[in-house]
């Protein structure tokens, strides 16, 4: 299976690449996101935890975002691969993430970081947060989730480094511009798997 994560900093455009990877790939998309903003919506327990720290612009532990995981993992049958936008956010969690594809003897093929500038993710969210309606898209939690990205997150790069399945994507220009640069470095990787 091709297993892509896709990775960058808030509003860096996982969310609309990763619908153009899906459709034109044939993978399946796993959305942390999604995942919790569906239990959210659902005000289920689990819901109303993660909302909490995503309202005060902190990252959902781990042991709730592996535990959603897992289940739709168990959910998938006979996909192509699968997209993972949004996962893993730490280095504890991409540890996870190898522990759970190897009970299904499948691994990370590729990370693609898209690599944006702080101002334009800024710029990006404050935008989104007017069209969207996003509790989380203002100026004060903006900033803080860059800095929770940069201090937590980003180490998760080096991880993949060391894995050798790292490559990082301009994330400027326009959606099929870095699309472009995206699939070229998709179908290098899936002629590699075919060799």
């Amino acid at each position: 299976m091709l297993n892509v994560i896709i990775f960058g900093p808030p509003g860096s455009g996982k969310g609309t690449q990763s619908e153009k990877i899906i459709e034109k790939f044939g993978l399946a998309h796993i959305s942390t996101g999604e995942l919790l903003r569906a239990e959210i919506k659902s005000q289920s327990e689990l819901g109303k935890t993660a909302a909490s720290y995503i309202d005060r612009g902190e990252l959902v532990p781990d042991n709730i975002i592996i535990g959603m995981l897992e289940c739709k993992l168990r959910e998938l049958n006979g996909v192509r691969g699968v997209i993972f936008d949004g996962f893993p956010r730490t280095v504890e969690q991409a540890y996870a993430l190898k522990e759970m594809l190897s009970h299904h003897e499948e691994k990370v093929c590729l990370m693609l970081n898209l690599e944006v500038a702080t101002e334009e993710l800024v710029a990006r969210l404050l935008q989104r947060g007017k069209t969207s309606g996003r509790s989380d898209d203002n100026l004060e939690t903006i900033e803080k989730r860059i800095r929770v990205y940069e201090q937590q997150t980003a180490p998760v790069i080096d991880y993949y480094k060391n894995e050798g399945c790292y490559e990082g994507i301009a994330g400027f220009g326009g959606i099929d511009e870095i699309f472009n640069r995206i699939c070229s470095v998709i179908e290098k990787r899936i002629t590699e798997f075919s060799k």
